[in-house]
């Protein structure tokens, strides 16, 4: 009678570890950042209708790397989540760090279970404050652990690279138009350091603006706004974005 193949429960977990760790990094990376005004969602994605970045509530927005199918069922269920609790308490009810604790809950538990495979994703969930010292950023690697970041975060591709690029050069109170830039900057940068051009057409922006007059904070940026915000001339760029972005203040996203 052969001897059952044995493997330890921490070699297994690193197993899954690394299973989870190479999916997410074959993706393309996206950052998140802090502005004078809210909070941005930069990302590569040539996909006009696959979205990396998506609104959860009022305030909330998601935005998540790795298979897009897994991470899409992640954010159907937040929108549930979060309707059900503002529906059943109030809107106030719905917070960042709430919806974190489920994502947290959900991940953990199919990490650890051996029934099925750890989910190849790695979400971020921000909540923009009244105020920058209110702005909410949150990490949940594919193991279902929470870590609270602040100013700007990457994740999927070469995130670890982009991190250290933006840690060095972000800082409190940039306008839109250069955290968008500095994105761009940071994820046009490929693993040996060299840069590469990424056009406009293949960029997917989003912002929780806290300016906006609407509960709904979540905007996306595209078009002739999102061209204008990316000229090299910031003061002249920052003014008439912001005059796009009056214009269409009123449409719901």
């Amino acid at each position: 009678m052969s001897t059952p193949f044995y493997v330890s429960p921490q070699q297994a977990m690193a197993d899954r570890a690394e299973y989870a760790r190479k999916g997410i990094a074959r993706g393309r990376s996206l950052v998140v950042l802090q502005y004078a005004d809210g909070i941005v969602f930069v990302g590569e994605n040539p996909s006009r209708a696959l979205h990396k970045f998506s609104e959860i509530y009022d305030r909330i927005g998601f935005a998540a790397a790795g298979k897009y199918n897994e991470y899409e069922n992640l954010r159907i269920g937040g929108v549930r989540y979060a309707d059900l609790r503002g529906y059943t308490y109030d809107r106030g009810d719905v917070t960042a760090r709430g919806l974190a604790n489920v994502y947290a809950q959900t991940l953990g538990t199919i990490f650890s279970s051996a029934a099925e495979k750890p989910y190849e994703v790695e979400l971020v969930v921000a909540e923009v404050g009244e105020t920058p010292e209110g702005d909410q950023i949150y990490r949940l690697p594919h193991d279902g652990s929470i870590v609270d970041e602040h100013g700007s975060v990457a994740v999927g591709g070469n995130a670890e690279q982009i991190s250290s690029y933006l840690d060095q050069r972000h800082q409190d109170g940039m306008t839109l138009a250069e955290a968008l830039r500095l994105a761009v900057q940071a994820l046009s940068r490929d693993t040996n350091g060299s840069e590469r051009e990424i056009p406009a057409e293949r960029l997917e922006v989003a912002v929780l603006d806290r300016t906006r007059p609407q509960k709904r904070k979540f905007k996306r940026i595209s078009g002739r706004q999102l061209g204008r915000l990316l000229e090299a001339d910031g003061a002249t760029t920052a003014s008439e974005a912001e005059a796009d972005a009056a214009a269409e203040a009123s449409d719901d996203e």
